[in-house]
């Protein structure tokens, strides 16, 4: 049985009133919730945003037609409960807040490791802060966008149907992302060359 068709029968349920079964989505979709939560708020809000999130899942559950995964609409209340929770902060998401080794980065020289020498190292640390720098400096929609598509795994139909927008726009989102970190990369790397 498919994950897709788990989640509907598990849906099912829950629409039914069967408490176990919403319970089990909570558990199969917590960790991956608060991971995507945490990109957004500080990390001593992470736990009530999320509860916030589900909670409000719960409440409209008796809505979902099923038009989407049941992940993709609940991604986006997460999203949009993260989104209400810094406007009432009247804040936007804290650069220096998102651990870096809870980013999920990928490490292109993780293989290398036995081979690092401190240099290696600092350098690595440098260029994933680069990288969380211009993340955390793109605007709300490109954020967003590059978020989902790069640290939660999401097609572009999932992130379109997140962020209730054209897939269209979803690409030139992501694309005008990847330009602006790539940008930002490229001035650090100019600046360690040239040093």
């Amino acid at each position: 049985m498919s994950e897709a068709a788990v989640d509907r029968g598990l849906v099912t349920r829950a629409q039914q009133g069967d408490q176990r079964a919403f319970e089990a989505l909570v558990m199969k979709y917590q960790t991956r919730v608060k991971k995507l939560v945490a990109r957004f708020v500080r990390p001593a809000d992470v736990d009530d945003v999320t509860q916030e999130a589900f909670i409000k899942a719960y409440r409209a559950l008796a809505k979902f037609r099923g038009d989407s995964a049941f992940y993709t609409w609940l991604y986006r209340i997460a999203v949009n409960t993260a989104k209400n929770h810094l406007v009432s902060q009247s804040r936007r998401p804290p650069n220096s807040d998102i651990d870096i080794e809870d980013a999920e980065f990928s490490d292109p020289g993780g293989r290398f490791r036995d081979n690092e020498t401190p240099e290696t190292s600092i350098a690595t640390d440098e260029l994933a802060e680069v990288v969380q720098k211009a993340i955390d400096s793109l605007p709300d929609e490109l954020k967003t966008a590059i978020l989902l598509r790069e640290m939660e795994g999401l097609s572009y139909e999932e992130i379109s149907s997140v962020m209730r927008c054209p897939i269209g726009t979803v690409r030139s989102r992501i694309f005008r992302a990847r330009e602006a970190i790539e940008n930002q990369i490229k001035h650090y790397m100019q600046g360690e060359s040239g040093a």
